[in-house]
């Protein structure tokens, strides 16, 4: 029986907590236009915790992310993409700084008028 997926969204967990948006925008925009991304970080210390959502701009993406991704190395880590269904976006807080809080409410995809 094959998965039905709805969501544009994806899981990748397993990163090496050095990357960065910017790293993880790199690999990822090969298979689809990336509109948003939530590398989830510690809140004290602003440090990545090894994983984060991915949404494209298109659910065909999340498909191609997830077949060709799933199980591969990365910086030595092997990493697990898998579909997500249901994802909201983390609330602004205030303790967030600008450019993180503009990159949640605007997405990194292209701007279009």
């Amino acid at each position: 029986m094959a998965l039905r997926v709805d969501s544009a969204c994806i899981f990748v967990g397993g990163l090496a907590y050095e990357l960065t948006e910017g790293d993880i925008l790199c690999v990822f925009s090969q298979y689809g236009e990336i509109v948003s991304i939530n590398l989830v970080r510690d809140k004290q210390s602003g440090k990545s915790k090894g994983f984060c959502f991915i949404c494209y701009e298109d659910q065909r993406s999340t498909v191609l992310a997830v077949d060709n991704f799933n199980g591969i190395k990365i910086r030595g880590r092997t990493i697990r993409v898998d579909h997500i269904s249901n994802y909201r976006p983390p609330p602004v807080s205030e303790d967030v700084d600008g450019a993180t809080k503009e990159l949640w409410e605007q997405g990194c995809g292209p701007q279009t008028p």
